[in-house]
């Protein structure tokens, strides 16, 4: 068996049978030829700085690299160009000055690997000097090919104040590149957000956002046939539906891909299913706004987003929907049109990554990790000994092991979708088949869950919030929600109520169709 990468190779300094290659050059080269200024934007770990490597080596001009790929015998490798390579990606910047720093030897690194020598001082001068000293000495157009351009502002994202300073900062930066357009081949930006008063996107208004673009879905990521073709080696005793239902389903208006850094994980780490890429990044943050702004949980699925959400992050007013889908937390499941506007049905890209929001989101709220695993044990053996009269004690003891002094310093729990949120989000964290908001012709059953054959109907009620007297699992029953389920073996009707005042169930009721 040949020896796995960690790391996605779609070219090597030596190529040897060691390596799995993704080609990716077919699109390399069709932006090549059709286009000048582009930004893209990935999840973490997608593969974006692999890609911008792989323009390098083209751009310089070194065809042994590419043998075997499509660029190979398509491109006019006689032509070379010199490429300004700039990158954010490592270290952490906690402040201008420290910007300021990074930036300054980015650029000098760039002028001594190209012995050019600098007249002025200023960061925006220097840029502009360098790229007009490379074309001139080579006699040639520059390529600029910048990686992470956000990152800066996103190691301080929860500091509102040093983010838009880092955003001056980049801005000051980047608007050099409109001027110097006579001097320049090819400009390429990567990044996690688009951030709507960076200059760069205002200043260049041919730039080519190519981020939800179904030519370019796949630019990053691994597909189904991908997958299936370079790594038939280890895929042996491999249930492909299996890692598909697990790391699968990334999509941005084409064909759906895989994380590779899942995938290369997974084999690296004996098959074993885990979150490889969700624990490379704390979504704390992102579980803060959530909470803060006392977001719906079980609406994360299903969220409608128009262009405008998708492509702007705006520092000063985040939209939680666009954190979502930029970080990687949600994707495109389907696009219509609304008018004249056109409107995006996020989902879930995938097991992992539900599974573990929803699970990180629990220890958020229970403030207790280990009776959230304990009350995840419990719950799933509720579900195979089909015990769903254990269910009530299993939550009651839930939200009475939340400390009062939790509830004291937020007023989460005065919203209605507060406890559905903590039903939904058990489950979803266990993988199961949930769905909230389930739509039927009678009306939305608040939540519906799969198991083996078993379909089980909930309906929350905040008896503080409600005029009617009926019941939760009365009106289950009423509106006939169980008709959609009719060729199910066995039905169950859970009808819960909570008190805002008691803070926990103060009715549940069940019933077997």
């Amino acid at each position: 068996m040949k020896k796995l990468p960690i790391g996605i190779q779609t070219f090597g300094e030596i190529r040897t049978e060691n390596y799995v290659y993704i080609d990716k050059t077919e699109i390399a080269l069709n932006l090549i030829d059709n286009g000048k200024y582009y930004f893209l934007s990935r999840p973490r770990r997608f593969g974006k700085s692999l890609f911008i490597d792989t323009l390098k080596k083209i751009f310089e001009g070194k065809k042994a690299l590419f043998k075997g790929l499509h660029i190979y015998d398509k491109y006019d490798w006689e032509q070379s160009y010199p490429v300004i390579h700039i990158s954010f990606a490592s270290g952490v910047m906690a402040n201008r000055e420290k910007l300021d720093i990074t930036i300054k030897a980015i650029l000098n690194n760039n002028a001594a690997l190209f012995a050019i020598k600098f007249d002025y001082n200023e960061i925006s001068l220097q840029f502009q000097e360098l790229i007009k000293k490379v074309s001139d000495k080579y006699k040639q157009k520059v390529a600029i090919l910048i990686d992470e351009y956000d990152k800066p502002i996103l190691d301080n994202i929860t500091d509102t104040e040093t983010a838009v300073e880092m955003r001056e900062g980049l801005k000051n930066f980047y608007s050099v590149i409109k001027d110097c357009d006579e001097y320049l081949k090819f400009v390429f930006l990567t990044g996690v957000s688009k951030f709507s008063k960076v200059s760069i996107f205002s200043g260049l208004n041919n730039i080519d956002d190519i981020t939800v673009d179904s030519k370019y879905a796949t630019i990053c990521g691994y597909t189904q046939a991908d997958l299936e073709r370079e790594f038939k080696t280890y895929l042996t005793d491999c249930d492909l539906d299996e890692i598909k239902k697990w790391y699968n389903g990334y999509s941005w208006l084409g064909e759906k891909v895989y994380n590779p850094f899942d995938i290369l994980l997974f084999f690296a780490k004996d098959k074993e299913f885990r979150n490889y890429w969700f624990e490379t990044g704390t979504p704390t943050f992102l579980i803060n706004l959530l909470q803060n702004q006392k977001y719906y949980i079980p609406g994360i699925e299903g969220v409608r987003a128009s262009d405008e959400i998708l492509g702007s992050f705006d520092i000063e007013k985040i939209q939680i929907e666009t954190l979502l889908f930029q970080a990687g937390y949600l994707t495109i499941d389907k696009k219509r049109k609304i008018g004249v506007k056109l409107e995006y049905i996020l989902k879930y890209p995938n097991l992992e990554v539900k599974h573990s929001l929803t699970d990180y989101v629990l220890t958020q709220l229970s403030q207790d990790a280990i009776t959230k695993q304990t009350i995840q044990g419990n719950l799933y053996d509720v579900l195979l000994k089909n015990d769903i009269k254990k269910m009530k004690g299993i939550f009651h003891s839930f939200f009475a092991s939340i400390p009062h002094d939790w509830y004291r310093k937020n007023n989460i729990a005065d919203y209605e979708g507060y406890y559905a949120s903590i039903f939904y989000s058990y489950f979803a964290s266990l993988g199961l088949d949930v769905t909230p908001e389930d739509t039927t012709n009678k009306g939305k059953i608040d939540m519906t869950l799969k198991f083996e054959g078993v379909i089980y109907i909930f309906e929350f009620k905040v008896t503080e919030l409600v005029k009617d007297t009926n019941s939760a699992l009365q009106q289950i029953k009423d509106k006939k929600y169980y008709e959609k389920y009719s060729d199910y073996k066995a039905i169950y009707l859970v009808g819960i109520e909570f008190s805002k005042e008691d803070k926990n169930i103060t009715a549940y009721e069940w019933e077997k169709m």
